[in-house]
């Protein structure tokens, strides 16, 4: 039963696809998260690419189709404490505008927030 539906995800292919780009995603933030934190303060690549990796995450999870995928929310948790210490030792010597510091942060634990949520309910489906 290769093909169940006219949906863009509703056969084998499509979803080994989407498992692949999910599995890219939740990959390369592992990767950046255990490297060196220089690589995630908030002017290198990886310090601006984990927040839109973890978005995308989210997108694709609120639209079901991510969660089997996810890591587990307390993987989620700790990346966001490990994130969020660099980003808070590291911003200042950007010299962010106050308003602009308050409102990023916010931004930055809410994106970490979403998705530790969005795994919290994949985990909670799964057990249903």
């Amino acid at each position: 039963m290769g093909t169940w539906g006219s949906g863009n995800f509703e056969s084998d292919t499509a979803l080994d696809h989407l498992s692949a780009v999910v599995g890219r995603l939740v990959e390369e933030v592992a990767e950046a998260m255990a490297g060196d934190p220089v690589g995630l303060e908030p002017d290198e690549y990886w310090g601006v690419a984990v927040p839109c990796q973890l978005e995308l995450l989210h997108v694709l999870a609120q639209a079901g189709h991510a969660g089997g995928e996810l890591p587990e929310a307390e993987v989620v948790e700790g990346w966001k404490e490990t994130f969020m210490a660099v980003w808070e030792h590291s911003i200042n010597g950007l010299e962010p505008k106050p308003e602009y510091k308050k409102q990023r942060r916010e931004v930055l634990i809410r994106t970490f927030d979403h998705l530790a949520a969005d795994a919290q309910q994949a985990a909670a489906d799964q057990d249903v």
